[in-house]
């Protein structure tokens, strides 16, 4: 599991080492982490770290002086360094008397033959966008094409959304220190690396799932287990103008567990053409028993689709509200009303525009929860960075990589996933992270397969590799 912590949590965690350890250590702790990555860096881009060249831009304060103090390390052990001071007025004193005394250099722009450049402009507490000083410098750097290394975050991206409003560092590296923020799964940071410097934080209500936590979570049969108690998933999806919906929502259902599936609607014949599996009904009332219900996807925003939607939501089974079913419910929020069993609404941005009144903005993750909140439902915010707020609960993000997802029909795979974990009995929110991860990695291996280079992919070709993804967990 990855925790995601808010600049406030860490300064609290922050305060009582500051106040017993020695003035200084603690950001030569930070220094010394980072030094080590950026040692690291140096050797996979250039073999080595004697005779290569860094320069630190340093902005006031300690996020400065942790650049400096890296840069320091790195000149004992062989570079050049060189520092850019944004404010020399404010500059951390110490780090640059270290900088200096080891041999580091102050320039007034970066030199050509740098290797790699330090972003220690501004750290968790910064906000907006990089002032023209700075921009200019990483302007230049980004023109020159050095990599940049940030320090616990790249200067002008937000800590708390990711978001950027004008001129940012585009880094290759980011090495935080303690805690990881959401902005390192939000925002672009390149790759990620955590310095532990003996922060003692508490659980926070912002999380990631890795592989292993959806795997001790996938349903797996047990000796005794048999069709019905791994979890029955009832599917109304489809209609005339679109029944391949209804065929990528119930096969991702077959894929994702190992119960039964169960198919209510006009695409029956279609469905039953590709999943022989699958027991189809004319009508919701006449499907038999089910454990959780998947609404939406093709249905249709007409009287038909609004009756299928009622039927699901006045049962006492978790149901998934997706694609169409949000239209329809959006126009009728009273459908969620008094509902109490657990209900998981999947918008893209434009639905979610419609459910709230307003796009999610730069803050996906307080939009999400507001809209969970007012709903009294999960809410998985689809995206390249997918965001599941709980009612009342923690938050999931799951960084999908890449956007392989964004294809016509994906969502379709990805509610008749999420819906089978719901039947087989997992809850709302943990089956929504566990669901879009095992999404984001079948698409991503859709891209590759066959063959190295990825390629253009599609929705039945993500179906296709959900089990692989499963498997590989």
């Amino acid at each position: 599991m990855r925790y995601y912590y808010s600049a406030d949590a860490i300064r609290e965690a922050e305060a009582p080492l500051l106040a017993s350890l020695p003035d200084g250590v603690l950001m030569r702790r930070a220094a010394g982490g980072l030094a080590t990555a950026i040692a690291r860096e140096l050797r996979v881009r250039t073999g080595g770290i004697a005779g290569r060249s860094v320069c630190a831009v340093a902005g006031s304060g300690d996020n400065g002086g942790d650049a400096l103090w890296a840069a320091t390390l790195l000149r004992r052990r062989g570079a050049s360094a060189a520092a850019i001071l944004l404010n020399p007025e404010h500059t951390h004193s110490k780090a640059l008397a270290a900088f200096q005394k080891a041999g580091g250099r102050v320039v007034q722009s970066v030199p050509a033959t740098t290797d790699l450049v330090i972003d220690g402009v501004v750290g968790i507490s910064g906000t907006g966008a990089l002032r023209p000083a700075a921009a200019e410098v990483f302007a230049a750097v980004d023109e020159a094409g050095i990599p940049v290394v940030a320090v616990d975050i790249p200067s002008g991206v937000d800590v708390a959304t990711g978001a950027v409003s004008g001129p940012a560092v585009h880094a290759a590296l980011t090495v935080t220190f303690g805690g990881l923020k959401p902005v390192h799964a939000l925002g672009d940071c390149g790759r990620v690396e955590l310095v532990d410097i003996g922060l003692d934080l508490p659980a926070p209500d912002v999380m990631s799932f890795d592989a292993a936590d959806v795997a001790a979570r996938w349903p797996t049969p047990g000796p005794k287990d048999d069709k019905y108690t791994q979890g029955v998933t009832g599917v109304l999806a489809g209609s005339a103008t679109y029944p391949g919906a209804a065929v990528l929502c119930t096969g991702a259902a077959v894929a994702a567990t190992s119960g039964m599936v169960r198919y209510a609607g006009s695409a029956a014949q279609q469905v039953l053409s590709h999943w022989p599996e699958v027991i189809a009904s004319p009508s919701p009332s006449a499907a038999g028993r089910v454990q959780a219900w998947v609404v939406g996807p093709g249905l249709g925003t007409d009287d038909a689709g609004a009756s299928a939607l009622w039927f699901a939501l006045d049962t006492n089974l978790p149901v998934i509200v997706d694609a169409d079913a949000l239209t329809i419910l959006a126009a009728h929020p009273d459908l969620l009303a008094n509902r109490t069993a657990p209900t998981v609404l999947t918008p893209h941005a434009g639905e979610f525009a419609r459910l709230s009144g307003s796009p999610p903005g730069d803050d996906r993750v307080a939009a999400t929860r507001r809209l969970a909140d007012h709903f009294g439902a999960t809410v998985l915010l689809k995206g390249n960075i997918t965001v599941i707020a709980e009612p009342g609960g923690p938050v999931y993000l799951n960084p999908a990589g890449q956007s392989w997802a964004a294809t016509a029909g994906s969502g379709d795979v990805l509610s008749g996933i999420i819906g089978a974990l719901l039947a087989a009995g997992l809850p709302a929110g943990e089956a929504a992270a566990a669901g879009a991860f095992v999404h984001a990695h079948a698409a991503n291996l859709s891209a590759v397969d066959p063959g190295p280079r990825p390629a253009p992919t599609s929705a039945s070709r993500i179906l296709a590799h959900v089990r692989t993804a499963v498997a590989r967990l």
